[in-house]
């Protein structure tokens, strides 16, 4: 599951509102019902996955039509949440959709693009206390709960062991002042000046630096009690923003912007992490798959993300995950809902995703399964979920929208287009305040 907020899926998402209408609600008398044993099905099944995870996915649907035989399945991957949308808005959409970008959650339940799955959980009666409640909420929005859950990620941090043991230092950072002290040490330079090894580049944008990760590091707050948007009044966000220009200026922005120009893709064999390139980096638990599959030889551990000088919520993250539902216009809504059930709460399959693309289950029995193989450079992550700290992302009915307005800002401010870092937070809240209002 790989979360990407690019502008063309906030905008499709956005589009949803226009066209869209409310859900099937939560009435037995709205439901689809089971297929009947003898009943041919074809489902269609979409989701981001793609090659080697596809193949996990793929596995994971033929376990569930060898329990239902009538029901065959067609799996399509690389579909992200713009065509999703866009499917929706055109009356062609899948039986089941599987995005990964939970933060479209609010978007999809506010606009009835995905079903309300409520009255299908109140008529199985579906214990939702079989889910960590961290997830409960990212699936959920203003009462409404229009997907399940189907495998999460937290992040944490990776390190290569040679180059630390190249620089003396015997363990990972647990501040950001220790990350930065560790980032100068592990930081070589060409004869030229240009980086040659990145102790840690701070490049908001650069792989997993989002600020949805950064954030809980810091203790920046997305919102008041009041549901307001809070960048400015939040010390976290400050504290953020100023240690990412101070570790901006120990490389230079234009050093890094070369060296980040010329890095391999985030998902590519290439990656500069894999080829040695970058010491340490902030990413996801789905990394070790990668680095399995191709980097398999480099010396590497994985700790919790550092966090701010005086914080004490060292050991959480955030948490975010895939999202499952059934979308508006779907064909086979009661066969759907079988499959989602069997995907998002059967222990088995959990498990053997889980274990295929490196994610963490959504279960607390899957959790506990002896045959979840989470050891190794996998098992930190299984207690950076279980952290009271770890926290995901507030939903609102305008999806991730106000995730990308901090994100361009952010980009703006490294790049020395912002002056003063106050007066931009206060214009940033005010944007988000704005377009809130908008969805209401």
């Amino acid at each position: 599951m790989r979360k990407v907020i690019p502008a063309v899926v906030v905008t499709a998402l956005a589009a949803l509102a226009l066209s869209a209408c409310t859900g099937t609600g939560s009435s037995s008398s709205s439901l689809s019902p089971k297929p009947a044993d003898d009943e041919k099905i074809t489902l269609t099944v979409w989701s981001g996955f793609a090659d080697r995870e596809l193949d996990v996915v793929n596995s994971a649907l033929d376990g569930f039509h060898k329990l239902h035989p009538n029901i065959t399945i067609t799996s399509e991957g690389s579909q992200d949440d713009d065509k999703i949308a866009q499917a929706v808005r055109g009356g062609t959409a899948p039986d089941v959709a599987i995005s990964g970008n939970a933060n479209a959650l609010g978007q999809y339940c506010k606009t009835g693009a995905f079903q309300d799955l409520g009255g299908y959980i109140k008529r199985d009666k579906v214990d939702l206390g079989s889910i960590p409640k961290a997830v409960q909420s990212y699936t959920e929005h203003d009462g409404v709960r229009c997907a399940m859950p189907l495998l999460a990620d937290d992040y944490g941090l990776y390190y290569n062991k040679d180059l630390f043991a190249k620089a003396g230092i015997t363990e990972p950072p647990k501040t950001m002042s220790e990350l930065q002290e560790d980032a100068e040490k592990l930081t070589e330079l060409n004869p030229d000046g240009s980086i040659k090894v990145a102790g840690f580049v701070p490049t908001i944008g650069f792989y997993n630096n989002r600020l949805d990760v950064w954030a809980p590091q810091f203790g920046a707050e997305w919102q008041n009690s009041k549901g307001e948007s809070s960048l400015a009044s939040s010390k976290g966000w400050n504290d953020l923003f100023t240690w990412q220009k101070k570790m901006t200026d120990f490389y230079g922005q234009d050093k890094l912007t070369a060296f980040t120009a010329a890095a391999g893709q985030k998902y590519s064999p290439d990656n500069a992490f894999q080829t040695g390139q970058i010491a340490m980096m902030f990413d996801g638990e789905f990394r070790t798959g990668f680095i399995d599959d191709q980097a398999p030889d480099i010396s590497y551990g994985t700790a919790p993300l550092p966090v701010a000088d005086g914080l004490k919520t060292y050991g959480g993250s955030d948490v975010g995950g895939n999202i499952i539902g059934i979308p508006k216009g779907a064909k086979n809504a009661g066969a759907a809902w079988e499959l989602i059930k069997y995907l998002s709460l059967d222990t088995k399959p959990l498990v053997q995703l889980a274990n295929g693309l490196k994610n963490v289950p959504t279960t607390l029995d899957a959790l506990k399964s002896p045959d979840l193989q989470f050891t190794g450079t996998l098992a930190p992550f299984l207690d950076i979920f279980a952290n009271k700290h770890s926290s995901s992302l507030p939903t609102t009915s305008n999806g991730a929208a106000y995730l990308k307005t901090a994100t361009d800002f952010a980009v703006k401010w490294q790049t020395g287009g912002v002056s003063d870092l106050k007066a931009g937070l206060k214009d940033v809240d005010t944007q988000i305040q704005n377009d809130n209002a908008l969805q209401q």
